[in-house]
């Protein structure tokens, strides 16, 4: 027995050191990384806004409990009975009442409020919490905003490795403290430190996939999946927290994304090997010479005002159900579910399609779709009325973001040098910038001029910026870049980078391509 269980873990090892070189391997720990990222980002969403609301109502009862027992002193006579004739007097006053006349009761401590019904007891409170909800939910998009700036150039000294497992404990972390924290500033801190874990696991996870799948329909291909790991946790996330916080309570949830974290911590320790260090072979284009770039501003504005949509959805559109809807509270996140479901589909479809049809088209009709779906949103009357515009809604974002994150990465390999964590600090600071204007901004405008208006003003901004995606149609490369692609003397299979499609250059070239997994 013992000899064979020293084969089997000879054979084990031996598996996971071939699979350490497989890029299935890698791909799929990117994929979890953003499954657990975006789950803990948006199961908050139903949670919080009813969280707050009942903890700052808790906190006016008890205010005012405090305020009447300092009026009322618990020692204080409220009125005095005589025993000689029967008759009760107040203190100070000689005016008399029978025994049989009724008494006013000292007031009663107010009890706490019980908002299981959905229904608020005060719109004018409920409409306040818009701005400190969504200045909650920015926290974490505006640290990640921040941070993103040094962890692009850090993954090309150090690798990439590192910063992912780095994101992975800092994710950890978090997310116990959002299980136990009972007050603003503990939500506010966990939030915030999620952006620094959510910067280091998909800069650096989106820069290994580029750097790993060097073909471009390969690479639009795996960002397609990974980006599903991203939708599923969006799909996952706001139904399992709404459904968690009804029937169990606020910590649960937070409790099982901390397991699975592990899990994934476990993963990396095992494949990834974190603690070797493994820079890039060669020097980076600096990250000020990409962001002057305006075909890479482009497609990140692309991919900023898209998923902005969704980023003011998040923290109004639940205040805004429980203001005209009066639903319940597991209610607040299955209304983002027709978003999250055709998100999933969307990033798997076009991942491999929009290769085909024209990222620059694909984005073009993703972000004039976004637009027109979240003008119908407030359209809804009731929960069902949300399905189609919050589907649609989902679905052209996920068009966007499979299109444009691809195309980021072949702008740097025809425009710049093919080195990639800087570009994706980019992309990721694009998809920050949506995710902290977002709910702040949007926080405020639903509180002062309402949430019709504002759903107006954000479709307006999409559909403007839909045009300039014509530029990506064609992007020029530097001509170094575009002299070897041409030079049909060199023995390699080269691969020409369009947005239009792909072809080859050489002789005898073979459109297909060996998997070397």
């Amino acid at each position: 027995m013992g000899t064979l269980d020293a084969l089997r873990q000879l054979h084990l090892i031996k598996w996971l050191r071939e699979e350490r070189q497989s890029r299935k391997l890698s791909l799929f720990i990117v994929f979890v990384a953003l499954l657990l990222d975006n789950m803990l980002m948006t199961v908050v969403v139903p949670i919080i806004p009813s969280y707050l609301y009942n903890l700052d109502q808790s906190t006016d009862v008890t205010m005012k409990n405090n305020t009447l027992s300092q009026k009322d002193p618990p020692a204080a006579f409220h009125s005095i009975v005589s025993l000689y004739d029967n008759t009760i007097r107040s203190p100070g006053s000689n005016a008399t009442v029978g025994a049989t006349d009724v008494v006013p009761s000292p007031p009663a401590a107010t009890e706490l409020p019980d908002n299981s019904s959905g229904c608020p007891q005060s719109t004018s409170k409920l409409l306040n919490e818009n701005v400190k909800v969504g200045m909650l939910f920015a926290s974490k998009a505006t640290v990640q905003l921040i941070t993103n700036p040094f962890i692009g150039p850090l993954t090309n000294r150090i690798g990439f490795q590192l910063p992912i497992f780095a994101g992975f404990c800092i994710m950890f972390v978090s997310t116990i403290v959002f299980a136990f924290s009972s007050s603003y500033t503990l939500l506010f801190l966990a939030r915030s430190m999620q952006g620094v874990g959510s910067s280091c696991s998909s800069v650096a996870g989106m820069g290994m996939l580029a750097s790993v799948y060097t073909d471009d329909e390969e690479r639009g291909h795996a960002m397609g999946i990974a980006l599903g790991g991203l939708a599923m946790g969006v799909l996952v996330g706001p139904p399992f927290g709404s459904v968690m916080y009804e029937f169990v309570g606020k910590t649960a949830p937070f409790l099982i994304l901390a397991f699975l974290a592990l899990f994934d911590g476990a993963l990396q320790l095992i494949a990834l090997q974190p603690t070797k260090v493994e820079p890039e072979s060669q020097k980076g284009t600096p990250l000020l010479t990409l962001i002057k770039d305006p075909y890479i501003i482009i497609a990140a504005g692309a991919i900023c005002f898209g998923n902005m949509a969704i980023a003011m959805l998040e923290p109004t559109l639940p205040i805004w159900m429980m203001e005209t809807m009066c639903v319940r509270k597991w209610q607040l996140g299955v209304a983002f579910l027709p978003a999250s479901i055709s998100y999933l589909i969307g990033t798997y479809i076009f991942g491999t399609l929009a290769h085909k049809m024209g990222r620059w088209l694909c984005a073009l009709i993703g972000i004039t779709v976004v637009g027109i779906s979240v003008m119908c949103v407030p359209l809804a009357k009731d929960i069902y009325g949300l399905i189609i515009p919050n589907f649609g809604v989902g679905f052209a974002i996920g068009m966007v973001d499979s299109s444009m994150m691809p195309i980021m990465g072949y702008l740097v390999d025809l425009r710049h040098v093919s080195v990639y964590g800087s570009v994706y600090a980019i992309a990721d600071v694009a998809f920050c910038m949506g995710f902290a204007l977002g709910p702040s901004i949007g926080g405020a405008i639903a509180e002062s001029i309402g949430f019709p208006w504002l759903m107006t003003i954000i479709g307006i901004v999409d559909i403007s910026f839909a045009p300039l995606c014509l530029f990506l149609r064609n992007p020029p490369g530097q001509e170094e870049k575009i002299a070897i692609l041409m030079d049909t003397n060199c023995s390699m299979k080269t691969r020409s980078y369009s947005t239009q499609g792909t072809h080859y250059q050489g002789e005898n070239m073979d459109p297909e391509y060996d998997d070397y997994d």
